[in-house]
């Protein structure tokens, strides 16, 4: 068959798949329940979708791709997927088979443009792993090259021939079927899937430009470099092009051998707490993150050498971050919501959460969110707190019963995916995950809760400025109120406006009156707020602002019974 035939073959291959599930999903999951038979559609879910995610493994394996790419999102959703699909799943991260070295060769030679004997002194025709888009070979460099870059043991990361022409066509599938999908409305009125396949082909022709993955491995490298527990490996740029990268070799422990990481030492339940903390630093703070942080991806190299305990006691190891061609930006006004997010979290906030996630983007602003509040704020007080090994001790039908509940209000209420979150839900699963297999007792609240309180010191500044903002706003009505009262009495004296309750000019007084104990409110909990937030700095001054508060608080409380004792004009 020529290359034309092989790529309408697979192409109908997807096609073929996508259409044989999604016509069960229709079947099972929305004809069924509507025509009385719920409970036999949910009776044998666990198997069909165990039958898929076999299916799907096969299929994925044989066509290699951007299915795995799908195969390996799937495979991350410990916290979310039964743990039979799951583990059928993550063979994906390293079961792909290799290209012949013979090809791979030629492909190399092409794009240096010299022989690799010219290029590397020893280059290992066996990899050290085999990916979807490409495979990586150990590789020492010559010794001219080894005398200019100071590096000499290198991985040699070269693109699988003709992937350019394998991901046009998998992107072309992945389109239709979202087509398809546009035009059932329990999804197209939650997502816009055609915008959200073009986000993930966005994503898959930068994975496979070199040269844009190794600029990025050089702006991650800039964003930790005064970051001890963070290392990214050095560029070889003398021999890397858009299909080959030369790097340096950085291979140590496996973030995810468990064994590997106790011979050394190295406390596996540590490495999950600060991988999710290097992890939320990435997506809070600095903005730009990793997005592809599977096992592979991530090793974990113990330290060694004079002055690395004065350096830090408490930990003699550090992350080594690899691949970096599936990386994600979260600008400000989304980092923004993240951290509303994770302060809710934290602090067990329904209402707090629902409205981080509106400002995230991910719900509408016309939405009615007074159940899905009611619903969070019950959410966290039944399973708020729990750690990834207690919640597998919570009976499986209580979680049914949420999720029954969770999926109604999730099918009535408007939802969307803004640009790059599908990367931010990627990172934070594939986290969430990595975590939760270092330590089955992992509690995520743990991580959150120090990381929130450093997030809350932080927005301490942003918090005074929007009550400043409100104080202002209330000041200028209260200081316009008179005039306006002023004008409406002329306006009744002139007979322009007919009064029809002689109790008019006493509920002018009371707006203005209940105007003065507003303003007296928002400057309590001015002060009162910027007395707490003030105080772990500067004891004396917040204790001040505290005690001060309680004047305008007064005013606030009592203003208006005395009012009301007096006598009226």
């Amino acid at each position: 068959m020529t290359d034309v035939a092989n790529m309408r073959a697979r192409s109908r291959r997807i096609l073929r798949f996508a259409a044989r599930y999604l016509a069960q999903a229709w079947w099972y999951e929305l004809f069924l329940p509507r025509i009385g038979l719920a409970r036999v559609a949910a009776r044998g879910r666990s198997v069909r979708l165990q039958r898929i995610a076999q299916h799907f493994h096969v299929l994925a394996v044989d066509l290699g791709g951007l299915m795995i790419k799908v195969g390996q999102f799937m495979s991350s959703r410990l916290d979310v997927l039964p743990p039979e699909i799951t583990r059928e799943l993550e063979g994906l991260q390293d079961e792909v088979p290799p290209v012949p070295f013979p090809a791979i060769r030629a492909l190399a030679e092409a794009e240096l443009g010299v022989t690799l004997e010219r290029a590397f002194s020893f280059i290992d025709p066996t990899p050290v792993a085999a990916a979807s888009l490409g495979q990586v070979h150990r590789a020492r460099l010559s010794e001219a090259d080894a005398a200019d870059t100071g590096l000499l043991d290198v991985v040699v990361k070269i693109q699988r021939p003709g992937i350019g022409m394998i991901v046009d066509v998998d992107l072309s599938a992945l389109r239709r079927v979202a087509g398809w999908l546009s035009h059932v409305r329990i999804v197209s009125d939650r997502v816009d899937m055609p915008a959200l396949v073009e986000e993930f082909a966005f994503t898959s022709l930068e994975e496979i430009d070199y040269l844009h993955e190794a600029a990025s491995a050089e702006r991650f490298a800039l964003d930790f470099a005064d970051d001890s527990r963070v290392s990214v490996p050095e560029l070889v740029w003398e021999r890397t092009t858009r299909r080959v990268l030369t790097l340096q070799d950085v291979t140590a422990i496996k973030i995810n051998d468990v064994d590997g990481l106790r011979r050394a030492g190295i406390d596996p339940a540590e490495v999950a707490t600060e991988f999710a903390a290097v992890m939320f630093d990435q997506l809070f703070l600095s903005g730009y993150f990793h997005a592809d942080p599977h096992p592979g991806n991530i090793f974990v190299t113990p330290l060694s050498g004079p002055g690395v305990l004065e350096a830090d006691e408490a930990r003699a190891w550090k992350f080594t971050f690899i691949d970096f061609g599936m990386m994600g930006e979260v600008l400000k006004a989304l980092r923004q919501g993240l951290r509303k997010l994770v302060i809710a979290a934290a602090s067990r906030d329904g209402k707090g959460m629902v409205d981080g996630i509106r400002e995230v983007g991910v719900l509408l602003p016309s939405a009615d969110t007074a159940e899905l509040e009611r619903a969070m704020t019950k959410l966290f007080a039944r399973f708020g707190g729990m750690g990834f090994a207690e919640l597998q001790e919570v009976d499986p039908r209580e979680f049914r019963g949420f999720a029954v509940e969770f999926g109604d209000l999730v099918r009535s209420l408007p939802f969307q995916l803004p640009e790059n979150f599908l990367l931010i839900v990627r990172a934070m699963s594939l986290t969430s995950g990595m975590c939760s297999s270092l330590d089955p007792t992992f509690n995520i609240w743990d991580a959150v809760e120090p990381y929130s309180t450093k997030l809350i010191r932080a927005e301490g500044g942003n918090l005074l400025q929007q009550v400043g903002k409100q104080v202002v706003s209330v000041g200028g009505l209260i200081a316009r109120l008179p005039q306006r009262i002023d004008n409406l009495t002329t306006r009744i004296e002139a007979g322009e406006i007919s009064v029809q309750s002689p109790r008019l000019e006493r509920r002018m007084r009371g707006l203005a009156r209940t105007g003065r104990q507003l303003i007296s409110a928002v400057l309590f909990a001015a002060l009162l707020i910027g007395g707490i937030l003030l105080r772990a700095e500067d004891v004396v001054f917040g204790t001040v602002l505290m005690a001060v508060s309680v004047l305008p608080l007064l005013h606030a409380l009592f203003a208006g019974a005395l009012s009301r004792r007096g006598p009226l004009p």
